[in-house]
């Protein structure tokens, strides 16, 4: 794992949750029953389900930029395969999300991804911090 299925995995999982937002506003404004839904808009299951369109998407885009620095910094910087395989972990915070609200699943998984991801961008971060020279 260089960085390059962070960025692959990043740009589908986007797309996934993209999608999975034109499926929220169906919901919201066109759906049968859409009044509930609206009403219910800021609690519950419906705010979960915002939450992971909303992670999804920040989470895909974090492996896209830290699969771009690591393709790009692959030389200078340390243990880019373990930031990789982290960043990659981190995607499944909202996956659980949706696991906890469709199928009842326990938040496990969201807890999982949320300490992988912030694990990977603070450890990338120390290893720009440790790199010794950018322009070579």
């Amino acid at each position: 794992m260089n960085g390059k299925n962070n960025i692959a995995i990043g740009f589908l999982t986007m797309g996934f949750f993209m999608t999975y937002g034109f499926l929220l506003i169906y919901l919201r404004d066109f759906a049968p029953g859409k009044e509930e839904w609206v009403n219910t808009y800021s609690i519950g299951k419906h705010f979960e389900t915002r939450l992971a369109h909303v992670h999804g998407n920040l989470f895909a885009f974090l492996n896209i930029v830290i699969g771009y620095l690591l393709l790009h910094f692959q030389s200078k910087l340390n243990n880019t395969k373990a930031i990789s395989w982290l960043a990659l972990t981190g995607l499944l915070m909202p996956i659980g999300i949706l696991t906890e609200v469709y199928f009842g699943f326990p938040p496990a998984l969201v807890l999982i991804g949320a300490i992988a991801m912030t694990t990977s961008v603070i450890w990338l971060g120390i290893a720009f911090f440790k790199m010794k020279n950018v322009n070579n």
